[in-house]
């Protein structure tokens, strides 16, 4: 798959043939092909031919014109729209004077409006690489998870209600997680490190596994497989770091700076300026990513955070009104959309009454 900048040159190739009075049936044929192979193709060729267009636009409203030479007043609204061609009698029927005539057809004039258009040409592109947002957008709806490969061999997973913007380029592969979570298997390229940017923080890895999930400015790194970085961008931070059972060790980072080395096992959370990060085993951490396996899996949960990651996954919300209910621990795996088996489970198990509506379901103690 082509990268952006091989696209718009393709596209510039087909429009600069097509301009040049060559294009030839097969040419047609190889252009609809293009365009059918990618909708990358027909949003670069349709840009680009916008800006042409306008290009050509002004070099026609130039025709007939010295280098430096303003038109006559009111001259601009009468002029044809027409390359250079005109014949005599219709550009003295515009102003009637010799200097216009004496420049139609003229190569010279016509080579300076086609550089001059060549050049508003590059510039308008320029412009546009510059300004507009780059990459390839993917989302998934409420209760859903996808797979998206990439073209460098890596691969991503999303989780339920979740949004990222893919950006690579020969120096870096980037990714913008806009909501929600993300598992990331990264392919090997010490050339061309791969960044998930989540709000302030941004995790960086050559090739490894972890997932990064975003709650607002609130992100969760969970490491499987070799290590990566976890930085912050623009703010100051608190590190813990928290090794089994024993106490928080703590250190602060400095704004834009590097905040904690995750290997494989490592959890790390982030949130009101503070990281944590909790060094588990590798199947502790994959239990925290059952949810790619289609199950929400709880040790010792309490209920309040069990029914926050169900209300993730279904438009059905579930609400606690007692906070005694809110405390109970509960432990087990769940399908995350089978909410109804779920609140069946916690009737019969514990005393808690559930009310219904099609909307909403509140919890309360019997």
């Amino acid at each position: 798959m082509d990268n952006h900048k091989a696209i718009e040159d393709r596209a510039a190739e087909f429009l600069a043939r097509r301009d040049s009075g060559e294009w030839t049936a097969a040419d047609d044929v190889r252009l609809n092909e293009w365009l059918v192979a990618a909708t990358a193709n027909r949003v670069a060729f349709l840009r680009l031919e916008a800006v042409w267009g306008e290009a050509r636009r002004l070099k026609a409203l130039g025709a007939g014109l010295s280098c430096g030479t303003a038109p006559p007043p009111g001259a601009w609204g009468r002029t044809p729209f027409f390359a250079g061609r005109e014949s005599e009698t219709d550009v003295t029927s515009v102003s009637g004077t010799p200097e216009l005539r004496r420049n139609v057809g003229s190569g010279r004039t016509w080579l300076r409006w086609g550089a001059a258009a060549a050049i508003l040409l590059a510039v308008l592109v320029s412009a546009y690489i510059y300004l507009v947002p780059r990459g390839d957008r993917y989302s998934t709806p409420v209760g859903e998870v996808a797979s998206v490969p990439l073209r460098d061999g890596s691969r991503i997973t999303l989780n339920t209600a979740s949004m990222i913007r893919v950006d690579l380029t020969p120096k870096e592969r980037r990714v913008d997680l806009e909501r929600g979570e993300a598992f990331f298997v990264v392919a090997k390229d010490p050339s061309r490190p791969f960044l998930v940017e989540a709000g302030s923080k941004r995790v960086i890895a050559v090739g490894t596994q972890f997932s990064v999930r975003r709650d607002g400015n609130d992100v969760r790194v969970v490491v499987t497989e070799g290590a990566v970085r976890l930085e912050s961008i623009g703010e100051e931070v608190h590190v813990s770091r928290l090794v089994g059972d024993a106490t928080p060790q703590g250190s602060s980072g400095s704004a834009v700076s590097e905040l904690a080395r995750l290997t494989a096992g490592t959890i790390a959370r982030t949130t009101d300026g503070d990281v944590l990060v909790q060094e588990r085993s590798i199947p502790e951490a994959e239990e925290a990513l059952s949810w790619r396996a289609g199950y929400l899996t709880f040790q010792e949960t309490t209920l309040a955070e069990a029914v926050e990651e169900f209300n993730r996954y279904n438009t059905h919300r579930i609400t606690i009104e007692d906070p005694k209910v809110a405390a109970i621990q509960i432990s087990g795996t769940f399908r995350p959309t089978n909410y109804a088996a779920f609140l069946r489970l916690l009737e019969s198990g514990y005393s808690i009454h559930s009310s219904s509506t099609e909307e909403e379901t509140r919890l309360s103690m019997n």
